[in-house]
């Protein structure tokens, strides 16, 4: 029993938790998770989820950032980050971008490591890039992109004996639907107000 591996998917839980609420605190166990799962992937032969979880180490810095407010341009005062759609016009560049993303690690992972699930591995890291961006821009439809990493990752810990984790995506991907509602109405109140 990897003990790493259960603390993580209990900081994965909590997170989980917290962005579900669009809590600004999902970003200090965006950086705990991270710090832990980067040696249970390793470990794994997981190269691509390895380089991801450094990735998100740096992405709940630009997420903090983004989320702690902008300051108004007319006043001195902050204003929280808003849940927003995903502009229509950037849909093509983040799939152009998942799928260039997917090949070129899919590449690396197949020539370089000795991974033996490269693909599947390169496949779920280029759509985590991108669904963090999203996250860290408030974008409604990153619960989408994070539907879709969930299910390939569910089968893919379970396929690497990664059992908590995959247990944790698992349930993941079944709370995306009650997170992107949770966001909706959000949303709605947000635009009600404005």
């Amino acid at each position: 029993m990897n003990w790493l591996e259960i603390i993580g998917t209990i900081v994965g839980l909590v997170y989980l938790w917290l962005e579900y609420r669009a809590s600004i605190w999902l970003w200090i166990a965006g950086l705990i998770m991270p710090a832990i799962y980067t040696v249970v992937y390793y470990q794994a032969g997981l190269y691509a989820d390895f380089g991801l979880n450094i990735y998100y180490l740096l992405a709940s810095f630009y997420g903090i950032y983004q989320w702690i407010g902008k300051k108004s341009p007319s006043s001195d005062t902050t204003t929280d980050i808003s849940i927003t759609r995903t502009p229509k016009s950037y849909y093509t560049p983040l799939l152009l971008i998942s799928l260039l993303l997917t090949l070129a690690l899919g590449i690396f992972l197949e020539y370089a490591t000795d991974s033996n699930v490269p693909w599947c591995d390169a496949f779920t890291t280029a759509l985590s890039i991108v669904g963090m961006w999203m996250l860290a821009k408030k974008h409604i439809e990153q619960w989408w992109v994070w539907g879709i990493v969930d299910i390939v990752s569910a089968m893919l810990y379970l396929y690497k004996g990664l059992y908590f984790t995959s247990a944790l995506y698992a349930l993941y991907a079944v709370i995306v639907y009650f997170g992107y509602q949770k966001w909706l109405k959000m949303l709605d109140s947000q635009q009600q107000i404005n």
